[in-house]
């Protein structure tokens, strides 16, 4: 049976516009990344991490907006490729705080390096004002609607 409604057609959404920009922008992204043995959400924990004091896992997940358990799993792959470490604490022997080891440290930089250009491919087409703009409406959508959570797919 054929419905009578009107059917609008995708690109009228702005959510499919968004979405097409989105995958474009996170595929080349996590392509750059991943030729360095990171993944995204991996590179978002280092990035947390990086210049910061010891964090326990905990307070990590609060800020990424992740879970508990989901901070464990990329905390296993990072310490098992020497990218951070886990300590118990000081105070607490029962708590623990993960850091960047040496060579995480110095793999930031190179990673921060990958995300600058992979924004300059595609949003230095954009005049300075229009990039201003674009940031500044998404960041008052992101607001709008409480998204807290770090995008890491």
């Amino acid at each position: 049976m054929k419905s009578t409604r009107p059917v609008s057609p995708l690109t009228e959404h702005l959510g499919f516009w968004l979405r097409t920009v989105s995958n474009h922008v996170s595929h080349a992204f996590a392509a750059k990344v991943a030729a360095k043995d990171v993944t995204v959400a991996e590179w978002v924990v280092m990035r947390s991490l990086y210049g910061s004091d010891p964090k326990a896992p905990s307070r990590l997940a609060a800020e990424i907006g992740m879970t508990r358990g989901a901070i464990t799993k990329l905390a296993d792959r990072l310490i098992a490729k020497s990218l951070i470490v886990r300590r118990s604490s000081t105070e607490d022997g029962r708590s623990q705080t993960l850091a960047l080891t040496k060579r995480g440290m110095d793999l930031v930089p190179d990673l921060a390096e990958l995300a600058d250009r992979n924004d300059a491919e595609f949003f230095d087409h954009l005049s300075a004002d229009e990039r201003k703009r674009l940031e500044r409406l998404l960041k008052r959508l992101v607001e709008r609607c409480q998204m807290t959570a770090i995008p890491i797919d």
